[in-house]
């Protein structure tokens, strides 16, 4: 069977084939271009579960600023789990760290307007840029202040 056509076929069952030629050494029979596509596919969608993460993180802060009678157990839960998700996924991948600056801007916006929807509030209530530093943001100690 062809590797490339099982590739849009079954794909399953084409990287079973394709782990088992490269366990076996047979890289001359692999699809070795498919499997440079899937590579690099399983790069981006590690950067971009943090950049969820990290836009989760940031709209629970958001809306923890805004909405002080919602400080309660429950948030303070998620923010403490958010955290946690977040460096996990970098102690799995931590030269996505040298991204962090561009992700927490680009996350920060997608905050912003959750938030915005999540609380009815007007878009200026919320800082336009992130009023946190990645380091605050993750310290366990660090909930800011209405």
């Amino acid at each position: 069977m062809d590797g490339s056509s099982l590739y849009d076929r079954d794909f399953y069952a084409w990287a079973n084939e394709q782990a088992a030629l490269l366990r076996a050494g047979k890289l001359d029979a692999a699809d070795i271009e498919h499997i440079a596509e899937e590579i690099e596919s399983m790069g981006r969608r590690e950067r971009r579960e943090l950049l969820n993460r990290l836009r989760v993180l940031l709209r629970h802060l958001l809306v923890w600023t805004c909405l002080p009678s919602g400080q309660c157990g429950s948030w303070r839960s998620a923010i403490t789990g958010d955290r946690k998700e977040i460096e996990y996924l970098l102690r799995d991948s931590p030269s996505l760290a040298d991204k962090l600056d561009d992700l927490v801007a680009e996350a920060y916006l997608r905050a912003r307007l959750d938030a915005v929807i999540r609380t009815g509030m007007d878009e200026a209530t919320f800082p336009p840029e992130c009023p946190w530093s990645f380091a605050e943001m993750m310290d366990e100690s660090f909930w800011p202040d209405a």
